[in-house]
């Protein structure tokens, strides 16, 4: 068993990102404290902004799965070889479904977590549906653990929105984006109408040296991100590279679509 002797802190990953932004507001560098473990989680995060987060604080990110009809955090998580996350089995029964049918579905196949409590008293759940997608992971865990894994939650079955007639999911435009260089963690997407067509726009903040660079270099990243998204998610969204810290900050879970579709109009 791995001896950390050190300090860890517990927050969702957009928290998290916001003490890096401080701490490079306070000229702190995060590697050089005693924060060597960072457990992670209440939201989905792609394993790009792991990564990030990994290299801007100098941690070891773990992913800790959990709900708050069920138990809070708990139900699941991560070892240091972050192959899933294991499921607390006497407690907790996972199942996996086909989402559309309820159909269950067999170990490796994604689909919708289904969770049944088996030691809750006061207020026991039955085949609860969590909305979360992910699999059952097949096989045993390299780290000896029998209990069962399930892969990192991708996304939320309602974190979907529909542009153009395809399915979108927010993991997917985070990983694409994340994967360039000059990008900083920090995107919202904004759903508008045109007349009678929806448009998609994807804002992602970019680092200060990149921002403040000559205009032909912002437009080549533009250009990059645009082709690196649409080829991820499989339609064209359009991309606006904005100044660091424009975009809304969340103290708890991040807001990462906002939909401006369908507004009254007053007069």
């Amino acid at each position: 068993m791995r001896d950390f002797g050190t300090t860890v802190i517990c927050c969702t990953p957009s928290f998290f990102l916001q003490v890096v932004d401080r701490a490079q507001e306070l000229g702190v560098d995060l590697r050089q404290l005693r924060v060597r473990v960072g457990v992670l989680g209440a939201e989905p995060w792609s394993e790009p902004m792991r990564l990030r987060i990994q290299q801007a604080a100098g941690i070891e990110a773990f992913d800790i799965y959990g709900l708050a009809e069920i138990v809070g955090p708990g139900v699941a998580g991560e070892c240091s070889v972050h192959q899933g996350l294991h499921v607390l089995e006497d407690h907790f029964f996972p199942e996996i479904i086909d989402p559309a049918s309820g159909r269950p579905l067999p170990d490796g196949e994604e689909g919708e977590l289904v969770l049944t409590t088996l030691s809750k008293q006061a207020m026991p759940m039955l085949r609860y549906r969590t909305g979360d997608m992910t699999a059952i992971c097949p096989g045993p865990c390299p780290c000896g653990r029998t209990l069962r894994r399930i892969r990192r939650i991708s996304h939320r079955s309602d974190d979907l929105f529909i542009v153009r007639g395809v399915n979108v999911y927010p993991s997917q435009i985070e990983s694409a984006l994340l994967a360039v260089k000059g990008t900083l963690p920090h995107y919202q997407i904004v759903l508008t109408e045109q007349g009678d067509q929806e448009r998609a726009e994807v804002q992602i903040e970019v680092t200060p040296e990149m921002f403040s660079d000559r205009i032909g270099v912002l437009a080549e990243l533009e250009e990059k991100l645009t082709r690196k998204i649409g080829q991820a998610v499989g339609v064209h969204l359009d991309v606006r590279l904005v100044e660091p810290r424009t975009l809304v900050r969340s103290e708890g879970k991040a807001r990462r679509i906002l939909d401006q579709r369908h507004k009254v109009k007053t007069s």
